[in-house]
């Protein structure tokens, strides 16, 4: 029987790093349009549903910042599976890479920002609304009475947070009272890590699978590579507090893979 383990061992990493099993037909919900999150190096899509995309983020409000632990986008910058659970999603492909130092937690597990540590993956949505509303909490304040079916848009942004001064800091993309046009805006969205891949889905977060759908329609604008985050600049955006009442990172959403609720990318 210890001679079979080995064996057992290797189908089951090659299992795990093949990523999530895919759905059978009876399993993916019907008469929903496309859903999110992806694999953005596939432009493949069998969705035909069609919606016209939003406008650029710096013409719509910006209504809500949120973080995911690892990413729910798979793409060629984070692409090691981290399993299928809404722990799981993908994480940066440096990973393995990272010093002991940038590995060190200067917060010992207590930071203000929970469920995420040096050496994580998080992906991080700012979400964009057509509708006349302020930034605030959860995506309820992308919405408002008087504009209940708005266009939406998430910037993401893939993320290995470390810990280095040095790294990028997260106040440099949080929300700051910034209003340019009159349009709330964040201080400033990440560059330097490739052009943003853009296609129709929907909402994201573990609620959801492909057996069930998110019925809103989002534009998407990925970036494809990761960028090193100080994991301090995490902590002190939720010390300080922050309008979204943001303090910690949410659980993934499994990456979608089936044809039928996939939009092409153009």
């Amino acid at each position: 029987m210890m001679k079979l383990l080995p064996a057992c061992l290797a189908i089951v990493a090659a299992a795990y790093l093949a990523g999530p099993p895919a759905a059978t037909a009876s399993d993916i919900c019907v008469g929903y349009g496309p859903q999110t999150p992806r694999d953005i190096s596939s432009r493949s899509g069998a969705n035909a549903r069609a919606f016209n995309p939003a406008p650029a983020s710096s013409d719509m409000n910006l209504c809500n910042i949120h973080t995911h632990t690892n990413a729910e986008h798979k793409g060629p910058g984070f692409s090691i599976f981290a399993g299928p659970t809404e722990h799981g999603g993908y994480q940066c492909n440096d990973t393995a890479a990272l010093t002991p130092e940038e590995l060190k937690d200067p917060t010992g597990g207590h930071g203000a920002f929970h469920g995420v540590k040096p050496g994580d993956t998080i992906e991080v949505h700012w979400v964009h609304s057509s509708c006349d509303v302020k930034p605030g909490k959860g995506l309820g304040s992308c919405l408002s009475d008087a504009c209940a079916n708005p266009q939406l848009r998430v910037e993401a942004q893939a993320f290995l947070v470390v810990n280095d001064p040095k790294a990028l800091n997260f106040a440099d993309f949080a929300y700051g009272g910034t209003v340019v046009g009159g349009l709330h805006q964040a201080n400033a969205l990440p560059s330097g890590t490739g052009a943003p891949v853009v296609f129709a889905g929907s909402t994201t977060g573990p609620s959801y699978t492909e057996a069930k759908c998110s019925p809103l329609q989002v534009t998407w604008s990925v970036r494809p590579n990761c960028a090193k985050l100080d994991i301090s600049s995490l902590h002190q955006w939720a010390k300080a507090g922050n309008v979204f009442e943001e303090n910690h990172s949410h659980g993934v959403r499994q990456l979608v893979t089936a044809p039928e609720l996939l939009a092409p990318i153009r």
